[in-house]
Parts: C-alpha cells; sequence; structure tokens
C-alpha cells in the first residue's frame, strides 16, 4: 500500500487540489493507498477540507514540519511512504516513476519541482541553478518526498532537531541506506513563498547558514519564512 502523508497548517484553500491530484494519480496507477492529512495546529478549515477530500485526518499540535511530518507515517499502514506538501499537485507520471524507483531498489527520493503562477526575476534566476545542485547532490525538495518503509525506519525518519531543511537531512541519511534518485518528472506546487518574500531575505537566510551552518534551521524563531504569519499573496492558485 501507498501511505500519502500530507502535513498540513492552516491550507483549507489548496488543500483540496492537492488532495485531488492525489487520488486521481494513485487510482490511475492502480495501488492501494491511503491519504493522512496531518493537521498541525491549523486554525481554519483544514480539518473538514480533508475529511471532504477522503483523507484520514491526524491532529497535532507541533507547529514543527520535521515532527509533524513524522507523526504521519506513524500513523501510516503503508510500505511505500510519499509525503506530499499541502500546496502541491502529484501527477500519474511522478507516482508512476516513483513506483519503479523503489521497484529497482531505490530507497527513496524526488521529483523535480516547477511553481505554479507569477515569480519575481530572483526567483527565476535561481530556480535552474538549484535544480540542478538538488539534483546533483541526490536532495529532495520538500514538497515530495518518498522512501520505503524500511528505509524511512533505517533512515530515524526526519531529523526532529530541525524546523526547516530537514528534507535535506532526510535525504542524506537515506543515502547512506540506499540509493536516492531525484526524478525528472515534476510535481507542481505553489510559488507563494517566493512571491511574498523578497530575494534579500532569502539571501539572509543563505547567508545565515553559511555563517552558522544547521544552528540556523533549529530554531523556529529565525525562520519567519516557514513559521510567521502568512503573507498575501496575490496568486490565488
Amino acid at each position: 500500500m501507498i501511505s500519502f502523508v500530507v502535513p498540513a497548517y492552516n491550507e483549507e484553500r489548496l488543500l483540496s487540489a492537492t488532495l485531488s491530484s492525489i487520488h486521481t494519480a494513485a487510482r490511475e496507477v492502480g495501488h492501494p493507498y491511503e491519504v493522512i492529512v496531518v493537521d498541525d495546529a491549523s486554525t481554519d478549515r483544514t480539518a473538514a477540507v480533508a475529511l471532504a477530500g477522503g483523507a484520514r485526518v491526524v491532529p497535532v499540535q507541533f507547529r514543527h514540519i520535521a515532527r509533524t511530518r513524522n507523526a504521519g507515517a506513524r500513523a501510516a499502514v503503508g510500505s511505500t511512504l510519499v509525503f506530499v506538501d499541502a500546496d502541491t499537485l502529484v501527477s500519474p507520471a511522478v507516482l508512476r516513476t516513483t513506483l519503479r524507483a523503489l521497484e529497482a531498489g531505490a530507497a527513496g527520493g524526488g521529483a523535480t519541482v516547477e511553481f505554479g503562477g507569477p515569480l519575481p526575476r530572483w526567483a527565476r534566476g535561481m530556480l535552474p541553478i538549484l535544480r540542478i545542485v538538488m539534483r546533483a547532490g541526490r536532495l529532495a525538495a520538500g514538497c515530495y518526498v518518498f522512501c520505503s518503509r524500511d528505509a524511512f525506519e533505517a533512515a530515524g525518519g526526519f531529523d526532529e532537531q530541525l524546523y526547516a531543511a530537514e528534507e535535506i537531512a532526510f535525504s542524506r541519511a537515506l543515502g547512506r541506506h540506499g540509493r536516492v534518485v531525484i526524478l525528472r518528472e515534476t510535481v507542481a506546487t505553489s510559488g507563494r513563498k517566493l512571491r511574498s518574500h523578497s530575494g534579500w531575505e532569502v539571501v539572509g537566510l543563505l547567508t545565515g547558514l553559511v555563517r552558522q551552518g544547521t544552528d540556523v534551521v533549529r530554531s523556529r524563531e529565525r525562520l519567519s519564512m516557514w513559521y510567521g504569519e502568512r503573507r498575501d499573496d496575490s496568486e490565488q492558485g
């Protein structure tokens, strides 16, 4: 069975489309599956949207993405785990290739990421470089991460000392236990963070990572891009 784990915090606007894409992809591929939405302290209708969208809801009060992902994995019953962000659309093609990679012996991996909506110039310039780095480093983007249950357990799950970049640490941990594959097939995720944060903010975060290493992502307070109040995004899709 495939277990789709969808971490969500106040995602009533985009969650329905994500769940619909998962159901469509899984039914077309023809494998038994389940969908788990881990509702992490939402104050909107996330849980109701998840239930209406055919998901099982696991409520938590963490505001911590690594712990939220791990909670979903613990609740899941499948031998294949696919972590999908609540603003990300999954296609039958990417799911089919995911299963082929695991059947061929991969421990796990990720997909090529496309961002929806208009993007600022700094993001358009940065993304091709980032894709090359992620593929060369065999690092999965957090919006779509897959692995076998055995590999997840061997890697120790997502590092709960980290409040961000947990998917990077997880990719490296997976690589110590097997082959990590970054698929050429794409998932489409929202570009809202790229639209609502400036290039200077992103540069500041990257500079902090260079200077202070993982200390920067071990504190929720220093990661407003993920844990601050969500900013308005003029793109509604």
